[in-house]
């Protein structure tokens, strides 16, 4: 299937600019089931001054706001081509090894609550059946928390998220990376583009997770759908939790507020 996105990113200060510089993972890649047919990103208030891959194979752009400024507009776009894969990515590539994703961060550092869970499932599954395990773990997770918009930041760890029983995608996503860490599974974060069946207009990019199979390889689990991934979405950035792969990341000098606002059209 045949993808177009288009993706708006705008931010609007207060007070002009003093120094910003913004680090971009907004460039997918091909391979794994993808083949990008056209991409581009334009920058309105900023000026890109270099791009490099990195670890983990992200196409990484860094743009210095323009001084003075008070709105800066990012627009990413192109055509992808994806084949349903039935959420089976593959084989391993990158500069980081698998048992990096073994590790917790800050962001999916195991509490009293995810230890609970991990014990849970553990009792509850057959060791022998790994993806069935997988599959029962992501269903508990919905079950346990609940999608909810408004509820949790992009600083929400996966502890805190799972104690309060409410979430979104990244939320997900990051409490099933740590409970398959305890259970012995590598596991990492995936940003990227969801075609929607019932809407073409967004307000956000996805999230989903993937955890490592000595003979699949990395399979994907999308806990906030309840499916695997397939070829309605289009991976972007991986990493160990959301900020590896955080589509945007930033930091800024001077006085004033920043005022975030997204535009997202996916569509066949």
């Amino acid at each position: 299937m045949q993808l177009r996105i288009n993706h708006v990113t705008t931010y609007t200060y207060s007070e002009p600019v003093f120094y910003a510089l913004q680090q971009l993972r907004l460039t997918p890649r091909s391979g794994h089931g993808q083949t990008v047919l056209e991409w581009s990103s334009v920058i309105s208030g900023g000026t890109k001054q270099l791009s490099f891959d990195d670890q983990f194979v992200n196409h990484t752009e860094l743009v210095l706001v323009d001084e003075g400024v008070q709105t800066i507009e990012i627009v990413s776009s192109g055509v992808v081509d994806v084949v349903d894969r039935h959420g089976i990515t593959g084989r391993h590539r990158g500069f980081a090894p698998v048992w990096l994703f073994e590790s917790a961060t800050p962001m999916t550092e195991a509490g009293p609550n995810l230890r609970q869970l991990a014990r849970e499932v553990k009792s509850e599954t057959d060791s022998g059946d790994v993806l069935g395990r997988l599959h029962a773990l992501s269903a508990r997770i919905a079950q346990s928390v609940r999608y909810e918009t408004g509820r949790t930041e992009v600083t929400t760890k996966a502890e805190s998220a799972l104690a309060a029983g409410h979430g979104v995608c990244q939320d997900h996503a990051q409490i099933m990376i740590s409970v398959a860490r305890l259970l012995g599974h590598p596991a990492r974060y995936v940003s990227g583009y969801l075609m929607m069946n019932d809407r073409v207009e967004q307000d956000a990019t996805h999230a989903w997770c993937e955890v490592w199979d000595e003979t699949l390889g990395w399979i994907g689990f999308d806990v906030s759908n309840g499916i695997a991934p397939d070829d309605r979405y289009v991976r972007v950035a991986v990493g160990r939790d959301s900020r590896d792969a955080a589509p945007i990341m930033g930091l800024r000098q001077g006085a004033g507020t920043e005022d975030l606002h997204v535009s997202l059209q996916v569509q066949q």
